[in-house]
């Protein structure tokens, strides 16, 4: 009886146990990346917050299509922190990528991001493909607002398979 009864309790106090995971709060606000100092950990060292502007949080220039008369027939727009220094430290980045028909984004991976895509313009043929042992391929053609998502760290692809350019927008969320 008495094992019953403590049986009873643990099994109680594991359900009611409440367990949070997840990334601690960041410590402050934002944290400008300060090209002038010789600092660097996780990022650029911040820039004192006197001096931030809403400037250094604007990129300009993911309306223009980029050039793709490549190999690959694609272009990636990225700006990064160097072009946006509010992104500094806060692990996500945005990307535009132009296609010409048949142009392709090839097999890749982000080993610490996820992503999700988004067409803007075109036809787009997108996929990736799970980890051993089932190698599993999910895939889709998307049109014009559609939107697909890419699982953390998998190797996925883009391909445009209309036959006219297309245009796709994604966002990455980068753990670090």
């Amino acid at each position: 009886m008495a094992n019953l009864v403590l049986t009873i309790i643990s099994l109680l106090a594991i359900g009611w146990t409440v367990v949070h995971a997840g990334e601690p709060s960041p410590l402050q606000d934002l944290c400008v990346a300060d090209f002038n100092s010789p600092v660097r950990v996780n990022g650029h060292a911040c820039l004192d917050p006197k001096k931030v502007t809403a400037d250094h949080f604007l990129f300009k220039g993911l309306n223009i299509p980029g050039k793709t008369s490549n190999p690959l027939g694609s272009f990636v727009n990225r700006p990064t922190v160097d072009q946006i220094p509010g992104l500094n430290t806060l692990g996500i980045s945005t990307v535009r990528v132009d296609y010409a028909p048949r142009g392709v984004v090839p097999p890749h991976r982000h080993p610490r991001a996820s992503e999700i895509l988004t067409v803007l313009e075109g036809t787009a043929l997108v996929g990736f493909v799970t980890s051993d042992p089932e190698n599993k391929l999910f895939s889709k053609v998307l049109k014009k607002g559609d939107v697909f998502t890419f699982p953390f760290g998998l190797i996925h692809f883009q391909q445009n398979v209309g036959h006219d350019n297309a245009v796709t927008f994604k966002l990455h969320n980068i753990l670090d």
